[in-house]
């Protein structure tokens, strides 16, 4: 994997992150798709969209289909029907979400089934193999996400046993001969002294990209946006930079500003089966009775096939009615919607009109644009 940058405007990049046989446009968003699908859509519609990577869960593959059914298809890419490529998370937000149901030991994590309360065992190891059966092109490693409120003291303890489970990663992914690529997972809650521990640790042991987590895990926009200030300089800058698990359009744009190139978040497909919908001018939420007699498009500045085709009172009441072409239409558009805006994102920053996009953006949203602290 090779990553090159293409053009700077401040810390924003714009770049092309060559992956196996595929080059990849950044900044670029990933929808999740976490038990191997979009949920409402066939991989060839996301493929329409214009969507160049996807991400799945590791963890939730293995735990709900099992190796034995990936591999009776090949691979993942077979599984899905998917042509391009795939990143796979490991597991360790789940930690974070599962943490009534799990105990974190030095050699893994031991966990209650939340499908049947089973036990079961995942290590550094396992997931690295279970990523290698899956042939995903970007393999991510067994880290432990925290809250923010979390002690500087567990924290400390906490990213010092992730970088220890990141040495065993890398020992494991050599040993299988693994010809993909994995990245490093920056931890260290909101505290910078440990945000640059972990960082350092996982430069000396050599990654091809670099993952920033335990952000967007409650806390607030503008501590999130200082650690990023912080930490984003520091990363390798021929190395791709990771954000995980963000997030709204706004934390997308001011995480470009910021240096980050790749992003992921289930808030697009979800939001769009609540009926919560983004647009240029921010966003709505189709339910409202005040969409109801609206004869008009959704966005018009937006050429995606729900905005082309339906109006807006059309997906008010589908989704009234809980119609599932509702969730089809909308996941449809907001799909798009983050498609274009990292499109934009890209050209404003190539054709050195990224200021002007970000006066525009905050504009149409009625917001005042945040302070950069680099």
């Amino acid at each position: 994997m090779k990553y090159k940058i293409i053009k700077k405007n401040g810390n924003a990049r714009s770049g092309i992150l060559y992956l196996n046989n595929y080059l990849i446009k950044t900044p670029t968003f990933m929808p999740v798709g976490t038990y191997g699908a979009i949920k409402s859509l066939t991989t060839e519609e996301i493929n329409k969209l214009g969507i160049q990577i996807l991400l799945s869960n590791t963890f939730h593959i293995w735990l709900n289909l099992g190796n034995k059914i990936i591999q009776l298809h090949g691979d993942l890419h077979k599984y899905m029907n998917w042509g391009k490529p795939i990143l796979t998370d490991s597991g360790g937000f789940q930690i974070f979400s599962l943490k009534k149901l799990n105990k974190i030991k030095e050699e893994g994590i031991y966990f209650n089934n939340p499908n049947n309360n089973n036990k079961i065992f995942i290590s550094p190891e396992k997931i690295i193999n279970i990523q290698y059966f899956l042939n995903s092109d970007i393999t991510m490693i067994l880290d432990e996400c925290v809250s923010y409120l979390t002690s500087w003291d567990y924290i400390k303890h906490s990213v010092s046993m992730s970088l220890r489970w990141a040495k065993r990663s890398i020992k494991q992914f050599k040993k299988i001969k693994n010809k993909n690529n994995l990245f490093g997972i920056i931890q260290g809650g909101m505290y910078k002294d440990l945000r640059y521990l972990s960082l350092k640790g996982l430069i000396n042991m050599g990654f091809n990209g670099y993952a920033i987590g335990g952000l967007a895990v409650g806390e607030p926009k503008n501590i999130m946006y200082n650690i990023l200030d912080y930490i984003c300089p520091k990363i390798p800058k021929n190395s791709p930079k990771y954000l995980m698990g963000v997030g709204k359009p706004e934390d997308i744009v001011e995480s470009v500003r910021r240096g980050i190139d790749i992003f992921d978040c289930v808030i697009p497909t979800r939001h769009a089966r609540n009926g919560h919908l983004f647009t240029n001018y921010g966003s709505i939420n189709i339910k409202n009775f005040k969409y109801k007699y609206i004869i008009k498009p959704l966005d018009k500045y937006c050429d995606c096939y729900t905005c082309s085709n339906y109006t807006i009172s059309y997906l008010h009441n589908l989704n009234i009615c809980n119609e599932i072409l509702g969730i089809r239409l909308n996941t449809i558009h907001n799909i798009r919607y983050y498609n274009k805006l990292m499109l934009d994102l890209r050209d404003s920053i190539i054709l050195n009109k990224f200021d002007i996009f970000i006066t525009n953006f905050y504009k149409n949203i009625g917001k005042k644009i945040p302070k950069l602290n680099i």
